[in-house]
């Protein structure tokens, strides 16, 4: 049966391949070889399928390659866009920063303009003052020359009257001499009386046309002292809204970081004390002593607010650039193949070595090999805020080390639980892991 099939099969391909013969020839004789037309189908479909295969390979190398040009040019252009977009951030945090600094800047200045006014103001009241008692003075003056001055013509009338009864030896010339006199002495005296009335008098439009000018100063005064405190108030308020608008992004409570920081620095005195009615030599304070006491204290929560801004970790890790955001928090595909997992941080891709910094000031509770963390670094902060810095190359600090914000504490690299160099950076509060980019984003338009 199957030699029948073999001869049908050979009868059916003799038409497309005959049967030919290949003459050897060597030295010692000619030798041919027969290839049948089965042979010849065998040869050519091997070869058929032999330049398909390289046609179908030639075809998926060249797709591959491709498609590998096309994503490293894709993660090329990707990091030029991150570097390019970092390189803006860190402009604008550095013009956030010199913005800020003219703001204190401006603030001290005016601060200097409210301690000089306030002094210019106090100068000015006792002024008046003693303006006020120098015109008591003036028509106290004034009234006894004009008892005095009455005094005398009653005496002129009573010395009139003494001589207009005299009689006996006393003669019309010797009245009449007597009289004169006596009216020669008044009017000496009535005359000296109105000149000094009259100087007294002068005296006192003087002092009042002074009094009038220093109550205009002082309005005046009073003014320019409304405008300065006006501007210190929108100096402070622009100062202290970004920091509110900071903490409240990041999911913190200003009101509790501020009274936990206010704890911590509990200290009295200093050029933010408050006015008080005894410093100032009075009962009460008066509206401006208010006012500037409303600025003292938004000044006193600015500071509070700076400081609380240091004990929180809103700095990059890696501020430097140079670096590329890769596996953000949330789920996503293990690496490693173990399923859909939470990502507890966020990673940065970089060089091997790469200075990694402190995002806030803070203790080092760890500082050593944890498993798939790899070298880690911990961080304990205020407020109850933790960071972690994992698959580190080098570790540069020790447990119990106090760090400040922006110090160098390692170095990037590929330690643990990693698939290449970068850093894992975490953020905790409470023990539980929140998202590090909310603190980064919201302190973007504040430092």
């Amino acid at each position: 049966m199957l030699t029948r099939l073999a001869i049908r099969i050979n009868a059916a391909l003799e038409t497309v391949f005959p049967e030919q013969r290949l003459y050897l020839k060597s030295e010692h004789g000619t030798h041919y070889l027969r290839l049948r037309p089965v042979t010849q189908g065998l040869v050519v479909l091997v070869g058929a399928m032999g330049l398909a295969w390289t046609i179908v390979a030639t075809a998926l190398f060249m797709m591959h390659s491709l498609s590998a040009g096309s994503v490293r040019d894709q993660s090329q252009r990707q990091g030029m866009m991150f570097e390019e977009r970092l390189t803006l951030l860190s402009t604008d945090r550095d013009l956030r920063a010199s913005e800020a600094l003219q703001a204190q800047e401006r603030f001290n200045m005016a601060l200097t303009q409210v301690s000089s006014m306030q002094e210019m103001l106090l100068a000015s009241e006792d002024r008046r003052r003693e303006l006020e008692t120098g015109i008591d003075v003036v028509q106290n003056t004034l009234r006894g020359v004009i008892r005095e001055r009455d005094s005398a013509r009653d005496e002129v009338s009573r010395l009139n009257t003494a001589l207009s009864q005299q009689g006996g030896n006393a003669t019309e010339i010797g009245r009449a001499k007597d009289t004169v006199a006596s009216l020669d002495f008044l009017s000496s005296k009535l005359a000296a009386t109105a000149a000094e009335r009259d100087q007294r008098g002068e005296e006192a439009l003087a002092a009042r046309d002074e009094l009038i000018l220093a109550q205009d100063e002082r309005r005046a005064l009073e003014l320019r002292h409304d405008a300065i405190f006006a501007r210190l108030e929108e100096a402070v308020t622009v100062s202290v809204e970004p920091l509110e608008r900071m903490f409240r992004s990041a999911g913190l409570n200003p009101n509790d970081l501020i009274a936990t920081v206010r704890r911590g620095y509990s200290g009295q005195g200093g050029p933010l004390a408050p006015i008080t009615a005894s410093s100032m030599g009075g009962g009460s304070l008066s509206a401006s002593e208010k006012r500037a006491n409303a600025i003292l204290k938004q000044m006193e929560e600015m500071d509070l607010y700076r400081l609380a801004a240091w004990k929180a970790p809103f700095a990059n890790p890696i501020p430097g650039g140079g670096v590329r955001l890769t596996s953000g928090f949330g789920g996503r595909n293990d690496p490693f193949g173990k399923g859909h997992r939470q990502h507890e941080g966020q990673d940065y891709a970089g060089s091997y070595g790469t200075p990694i910094h402190a995002t806030a000031e803070g203790v080092v509770v760890h500082a050593g090999w944890q498993n798939g963390y790899g070298r880690l670094i911990k961080i304990r902060h205020a407020f109850g805020i933790e960071t972690r810095y994992a698959h580190l190359s080098q570790i540069r600090v020790k447990v119990g080390q106090k760090v400040s914000r922006s110090e160098r504490i390692g170095d990037m690299g590929n330690s643990g639980r990693s698939t290449g160099t970068h850093l894992h950076y975490e953020v905790r509060i409470g023990g539980s892991a929140v998202n590090p980019m909310t603190f980064i984003k919201a302190a973007r338009d504040v430092f």
